[in-house]
């Protein structure tokens, strides 16, 4: 794949601790790829916006390729960045994180290192989002889990989707699970995964991407998507 030029495009948060989660992960792609550009965009919250950041980068390369950095289909990645790489001429978007094996075997590591029971039911706790290609992209993520973990593996939403991450936890519990395990699918801190310390599970694991594990194995399906892998 010729490119020059790469723009990375989170979604953006106030939270402190997600935002420097976010810029870290950057900075490894940029390690990663020495003889390229990279630079940093958002599509929501912080900025500079994915377009303002092709504006700027395409004034010095003429093939960009646009990575974002979200975890399924939805309306950022169908309208907010396509909007944006169809203004921009010579830009184009690869396909979001997830899902992905890699993720997946990230996922199944956070549970275990967060002392998950092999026998928990597992509730994969998404971001939500009012498009269907979100959902069926989050359910092919928890079979991609399932495949690893012996035990049932359901899907949650933080905001905007049911089920909510409580009414899951509460759900498997009634259907008789002793311990409930809700692994993060999230990218990173803030306002989303802090609400997952509240929805009555056993075992809430961390972000994905923020430690050095999770970050590495980010990079990974960050350089996978661009065909540097």
């Amino acid at each position: 794949m010729q490119h020059t030029a790469v723009v990375l495009v989170a979604h953006g948060t106030r939270d402190a601790r997600g935002a420097e989660t976010v810029r870290r992960l950057s900075e490894r792609v940029a390690a990663a790829l020495p003889s390229q550009e990279v630079a940093l965009a958002f599509v929501d919250v912080q900025s500079p916006l994915v377009g303002e950041v092709l504006d700027d980068v395409m004034t010095r390369h003429t093939s960009v390729a646009v990575v974002p950095l979200l975890l399924s289909r939805g309306f950022h990645v169908d309208v907010d960045i396509a909007d944006a790489v169809a203004a921009h001429p010579g830009s184009f978007a690869l396909a979001q994180l997830g899902p992905d094996p890699l993720l997946a075997t990230l996922l199944l590591d956070r549970l275990r290192s967060a002392g998950a029971p092999t026998t928990a039911h597992v509730v994969l706790a998404a971001a939500g989002s009012s498009r269907a290609e979100a959902a069926e992209d989050v359910e092919v993520a928890a079979e991609q889990l399932a495949a690893g973990w012996d035990a049932p593996v359901s899907v949650a939403y933080a905001a905007g989707t049911a089920p909510t991450v409580p009414d899951a936890v509460s759900a498997a519990r009634q259907a008789g699970a002793v311990t409930v395990a809700v692994a993060s699918y999230l990218l990173a801190e803030g306002h989303f995964h802090d609400r997952l310390d509240d929805a009555g599970a056993d075992v809430v694991t961390a972000p994905l991407a923020s430690d050095d594990e999770g970050a590495d194995a980010v990079l990974a399906v960050v350089l996978s998507r661009l065909g540097t892998d």
